[in-house]
């Protein structure tokens, strides 16, 4: 059973997200938050697989409270899948930034967003369609060049080849196939990737491929 926190200033949003999730049984809603500062005392409190979090809200927002939840070692294995109508590129590049498993808009298909849900409790991390290419277009508007980032100098010619996979959205059975290793030694590397680069997961080790030029196609 994954449990679910649901937070957001809208009562009507709240009670409309609870009856989507009840529709699957694997599911349970174990508390609703209004603000963010609400979310983070229900999060230390119920300890859920799951948050999901609205951008704008009173008090604090989502985002100042999706930093604090991961912040906090003792919520190490709750994940925050940010649910919201707004598509600002600011909003979306920092929530990945703060480790969010995910953000998804509220036009989001039901049977989309349950399954969102578990992947997200799974470790997955995912995002909307309409984000992720939100987010490439973004990435893709950064310099040609960018700065080396001293972190990818510890990476061998092979971890940064997987890096640059991971940067694509590639899976690891992806990665084995284009780079003729076996999935099990793909998914060995990524882990090793998220230990030399302290990333907190596959989203961060995709951004900071996009930011290292890694994904570019050069001539």
């Amino acid at each position: 059973m994954t449990s679910v926190l649901v937070v957001d200033d809208q009562d009507l949003v709240r009670a409309g997200i609870r009856t989507l999730l009840a529709a699957d049984p694997q599911l349970t809603v174990v508390g609703e938050a209004a603000d963010g500062r609400s979310a983070l005392r229900l999060a230390r409190q119920l300890r859920p697989d799951v948050v999901l979090m609205d951008v704008r809200m009173p008090v604090m927002d989502g985002l100042a409270a999706t930093a604090a939840i991961r912040a906090d070692d003792a919520l190490a294995a709750t994940r925050v899948l940010i649910l919201t109508t707004f598509d600002d590129d600011e909003d979306i590049i920092e929530a990945v930034g703060l480790g969010a498993a995910g953000y998804l808009l509220k036009d989001t298909p039901s049977d989309d967003l349950r399954r969102a849900v578990h992947t997200a409790a799974a470790g997955g991390n995912l995002l909307s369609p309409t984000v992720a290419r939100r987010v490439m277009e973004r990435l893709a508007a950064t310099p040609k060049q960018p700065p080396p980032d001293p972190r990818l100098s510890v990476l061998t010619e092979r971890e940064r080849a997987v890096l640059a996979r991971v940067g694509l959205g590639e899976t690891n059975d992806e990665i084995g196939r284009a780079l003729f290793i076996s999935p099990a030694t793909a998914r060995t590397y990524v882990s090793r990737l998220l230990t030399k680069l302290n990333a907190r997961d596959r989203t961060a080790l995709a951004v900071m491929a996009h930011r290292a030029g890694l994904t570019t196609p050069h001539p």
